[in-house]
């Protein structure tokens, strides 16, 4: 119902900057949030941020608060994810994923449709 398509993911030195983008297609008006995820080789999945789609409300893992701020524009049915002070620990693939109901924001079984991810690599 609703495909969700990442990108803006490449490899930055320490302290560098990204901003991850994810465009929603399909039934967007049935989105009540969206969130971004990561997982590292070996590692689970671990919530980063997350926003609830209309009343804008963000949510934070603390071992990225005050480096990442998410945000979305309605018009382009986009959420972005800008990433500043990068470390070799946020190297991972991020998701995507897009909620239809209310549910907890940091868990994955919140959400219902997910991207196929982007790359985030950084060198030290």
């Amino acid at each position: 119902q609703v495909q969700l398509v990442e990108s803006g993911g490449g490899l930055v030195q320490a302290g560098g900057s990204l901003r991850l983008s994810c465009a929603a297609s399909g039934r967007t008006f049935s989105m009540y949030g969206m969130g971004w995820f990561r997982q590292a080789p070996g590692k689970e999945r671990e919530f980063v941020a997350a926003i609830h789609w209309s009343g804008g409300s963000t949510y934070y893992a603390d071992s990225v608060k005050g480096r990442v701020i998410i945000s979305r524009d309605s018009a382009k049915n986009t959420v972005y994810l800008q990433m500043n002070g990068l470390k070799p620990e946020d190297t991972a693939v991020y998701y995507c994923a897009a909620a239809r109901r209310p549910f907890l924001v940091h868990s994955p079984l919140g959400y219902n449709y997910w991207g196929q991810g982007t790359q985030v690599t950084v060198s030290s």
